[in-house]
């Protein structure tokens, strides 16, 4: 594929993935990760996917800036940060394909199980959101993407809508700047790759600010059925994807 082609592709799958993660919190790294695995590889685009998720989360956090919530921040971001360290050095030694088949599998599990938290009005203390931010710190040093895995959790605290989307971004600032920092250490990142990042980021952040709109005329029903969608279409797609990447290295 030409430079050029894949310069279109990247730019409307950037875009594209800029106003759906501005709207649920993730799934911008979902559309990203098949187009910069096939033009980059795996390896590079780890580091890229995280670069990405920084401009990402800091056009939520400037458009949400009102109604962030910085005790449950705070609580999840700080614990996540030696998580992503111990996650990006043990990377080498997981199977991370297997590892994604079950993280997939345990998204698309987390959709009844937030619906019966919700039903029994069940929510999380910030305890909770900091054993949570250290477990999702760590998953995030090994794969790609764990954006969806987080979401229902911060719904259980209560979150929705802007508070969520802010909230969320805050919080996860943390994770993708220490991952920047690690891969960039095990020399992974190079320059190359922090343009590509930054580029396609840039365009993420312009498709951030159309959601806004979108976010704010939806019902908070809605808003909630949306992202458990999303969350059963991304945890089928990162089964599939991770199934047959199995399958073409035995």
């Amino acid at each position: 594929m030409s430079l050029f082609l894949s310069i279109i592709v990247l730019g409307i799958l950037g875009f594209l993935s800029g106003v759906l993660g501005g709207i649920i919190g993730f799934g911008t790294t979902i559309l990203l990760v098949p187009p910069l695995i096939y033009f980059y590889g795996p390896v590079a685009t780890i580091p890229v996917i995280a670069i990405i998720a920084i401009i990402a989360n800091v056009s939520r956090i400037f458009l949400w800036w009102y109604e962030i919530r910085w005790k449950v921040c705070f609580a999840y971001g700080l614990p996540s940060i030696p998580g992503v360290f111990l996650g990006a050095n043990t990377l080498v030694s997981l199977n991370e394909k297997f590892l994604e088949v079950m993280l997939g599998i345990f998204i698309i599990c987390l959709i009844p199980i937030r619906r019966w938290m919700r039903a029994k009005k069940f929510y999380l203390r910030l305890w909770h959101m900091g054993f949570l931010g250290l477990c999702i710190g760590f998953l995030t040093g090994i794969v790609a993407t764990t954006g969806a895995l987080s979401t229902p959790f911060f719904l259980a605290f209560g979150l929705s809508k802007g508070a969520f989307l802010g909230t969320e971004a805050a919080g996860s600032l943390g994770i993708s700047i220490t991952k920047s920092i690690v891969f960039h250490r095990l020399g992974v990142v190079d320059q190359t790759i922090i343009m590509q990042g930054v580029l396609i980021g840039l365009v993420v952040l312009i498709g951030s600010y159309f959601s806004k709109k979108i976010v704010l005329r939806l019902p908070e029903k809605s808003f909630t059925q949306l992202m458990e969608l999303v969350m059963l279409v991304s945890g089928i797609t990162i089964i599939t994807m991770s199934v047959f990447t199995i399958k073409a290295s035995l």
